[in-house]
């Protein structure tokens, strides 16, 4: 995804501003754009003191409610040990460029593994994602009141997971629909989670899922061994819900079909809080539900390239495949 197009650049003199609230003997030396999305600019903030360096993000005026949710997720997960996310510094609802909302965030080093070059090899992967899965274990330590999207609470939280999402397959499959998704493809995706249904009825607890942990939001560093993880970000998208629905967004985002990573995910997660004999099935479902609110999103958005791999997607999964 790209940096918003209407963000007014990150001056020396207001990144200064920003970092000195929580650093106020902070020398910033560079501003540098890093990749960001379509909903926030990032930068990344040096200093003369490299402890001072620091990661802001400035969001676009129609997402500011996401900087409140941002700041909220970020203070849970800082209770959670081990848990390898930044720590926000500073936030303000009008002190970034353009009068923006923006947040100071503690730099973490590396860069996402997405870019990391050269690519690891597979013991180097097995490794890398090994320690994806723990950190997914780790976020899920937190346990919510119900299941439901998260802001600074629970939004319309339901008890149970087979409720939550069936409302939320109704709503994007209505999505589907009325952003002009193939009628056809439309009702076997239907059809396929009324198949599968059941499995969404357990007696799970919800948890806070970080709910887009791929490749670029794992940031890794190179050692005398190789890349390894050195931090997770981008927490905007968090859900209260089943582990399980965690795991599926990683293995539709990032693992697509690869055993090396799959086996590694879920061995670095440790134990599963499914049957090992629903586990596959389950993964299924989940996998098609992301890509539906994916495809969803493009088509919101506009931005229509990916719609057809996205739809190809979905017609492989509602066949039973492993997209």
């Amino acid at each position: 995804m790209t940096t918003p197009p209407d963000s007014p650049a990150l001056t020396l003199a207001t990144a200064a501003a920003l970092l000195r609230a929580a650093h106020p003997d902070a020398e910033v030396m560079d501003v540098l754009p890093r990749s960001g999305g379509q909903l926030s600019a990032v930068y990344e903030v040096r200093c003369a003191d490299p402890a001072h360096a620091a990661v802001v993000k400035v969001y676009a005026e129609q997402w500011r409610w996401k900087q409140a949710k941002e700041v909220y997720v970020h203070g849970l997960l800082a209770g959670v040990d081990g848990w390898p996310g930044p720590a926000v510094l500073h936030h303000t609802g009008d002190g970034g460029p353009g009068g923006r909302a923006a947040t100071v965030l503690g730099l973490l080093p590396g860069v996402p593994l997405s870019e990391a070059s050269p690519a690891p090899g597979p013991d180097r992967t097995r490794a890398l994602y090994r320690s994806v899965g723990a950190a997914l274990a780790t976020a899920h330590r937190l346990r919510l009141d119900g299941f439901g999207y998260v802001t600074t609470r629970v939004l319309d939280p339901v008890p149970d997971n087979g409720t939550y999402m069936r409302r939320q397959f109704a709503r994007k499959l209505a999505e589907f629909a009325e952003l002009g998704g193939e009628a056809s493809l439309g009702r076997a995706l239907g059809a396929f989670v009324a198949r599968r249904g059941a499995l969404l009825d357990h007696g799970r607890a919800p948890v806070l899922c970080h709910n887009d942990l791929h490749e670029g939001n794992v940031l890794v560093v190179r050692g005398s061994r190789g890349w390894r993880v050195s931090g997770v970000v981008d927490v905007e998208n968090a859900v209260a819900a089943d582990p399980v629905l965690d795991l599926a967004k990683t293995d539709y985002y990032a693992v697509r079909g690869d055993a090396l990573k799959r086996e590694a995910l879920l061995a670095g997660y440790g134990p599963l809080p499914v049957a090992a004999g629903e586990l596959e099935d389950l993964l299924a479902l989940y996998r098609l539900y992301h890509a539906l609110e994916l495809w969803d999103w493009f088509a919101s958005t506009g931005e229509r390239a990916p719609l057809p791999g996205i739809a190809a997607d979905l017609a492989e999964l509602a066949e039973g495949g492993t997209a």
